[in-house]
């Protein structure tokens, strides 16, 4: 099959990028299975197992794609495409707008609010991260998320690894959102290391006791939760999004109490390194994606659409902010 991989930002990801580094796994294995696979991505892309082309945003998107694909995989929503059969992988929380017939979703959760039923969980490629080292006992937990971004709710990662007792390493963006009450003082035992790739990632995950993700929204997915799984690490936040189903009680604790996940921070060594880093690799491994995404490859060869009626979020009374207590 040959396969064209469409999105509007450049590849490899170097440092935080959760969506360029989904698209770049999907095409290596893509490619290791025998398919031929080629890039239409943003401009400075370089990519040694595929052929890579650049998208402008200013031409239109049927001229772009050449003749001998077979099908393409847009990771952003596109109008007037027709050339080719095709389906869109939705990443992010869109709103109310109304999505393709051929888009899918990286979770039930996702596609469930959305009124589909289409859906294909994201992986990691173990390959481009540090064995772990599921003997090594833990010395801090850790925050994986755009540390300014709200939603993200680093505040509340800080609070709970204060008041659990624990250190707190920060991984992801450029800088802490200091609007959010955040108050840095000599003695707090909170380390900000802002963006990193994954080889940087992957040493302070391998001295984890956990990974602290209270996200205040509906979460799509979150990688840093299978990142941290594969490393040992149980999975601390809120039961939000896809959350619930990801994270089952053997692998976490998920509250909307600041109390009760630093209650159970606590005791996180009753919590099996092993177990969480078997779940991790036993169901989010790229080769149970790539073998999703085939088969909606083939749906939409064969000339069927994916959704019986356009994906549209059907609950558009949510708060901005998700609660989060004491």
């Amino acid at each position: 099959m040959n396969i064209l991989i469409v999105n509007n930002t450049p590849i490899p990801a170097t440092k935080y990028g959760g969506t360029e580094r989904i698209i770049w796994w999907l095409g290596r294995e893509l490619n290791r299975l025998g398919h031929q696979v080629t890039y239409l991505v943003g401009a400075g892309s370089t990519c040694p197992f595929a052929k890579v082309l650049i998208y402008d945003p200013a031409v239109d998107i049927n001229a772009q794609v050449p003749d001998d694909i077979d099908v393409v995989h847009f990771q952003f929503q596109v109008q007037g495409f027709t050339k080719k059969p095709y389906i869109i992988t939705v990443h992010n929380n869109p709103g109310g707008a109304q999505l393709d017939l051929n888009s899918v979703f990286v979770s039930a959760n996702h596609a469930q609010r959305h009124g589909s039923s289409v859906f294909v969980h994201n992986a990691i490629d173990t390959a481009d991260y540090q064995v772990p080292d599921l003997n090594k006992k833990g010395t801090h937990t850790h925050f994986l998320a755009k540390a300014a971004w709200r939603v993200k709710n680093v505040k509340g990662a800080i609070d709970v690894a204060t008041k659990s007792g624990n250190k707190l390493v920060v991984l992801g963006g450029t800088r802490l959102n200091l609007k959010m009450g955040l108050r840095f003082t000599p003695n707090l035992n909170v380390r900000f290391k802002g963006m990193v790739g994954d080889e940087a990632k992957s040493v302070v995950m391998n001295s984890s006791k956990a990974l602290l993700f209270p996200v205040l929204w509906h979460e799509p997915f979150g990688i840093a939760i299978i990142e941290s799984l594969y490393f040992g690490c149980p999975v601390f936040g809120t039961p939000y999004g896809s959350l619930p189903e990801l994270v089952p009680a053997e692998v976490g604790l998920l509250s909307a109490s600041k109390t009760e996940l630093a209650a159970g921070l606590k005791n996180v060594e009753s919590f099996s390194k092993q177990y969480c880093h078997q779940y991790a690799a036993d169901n989010f491994n790229i080769v149970k994606m790539a073998a999703g995404y085939l088969a909606l490859y083939e749906r939409v060869l064969n000339g069927q659409t994916l959704n019986s009626a356009k994906p549209e979020l059907t609950n558009h009374d949510q708060p901005k902010y998700l609660p989060w207590n004491n």
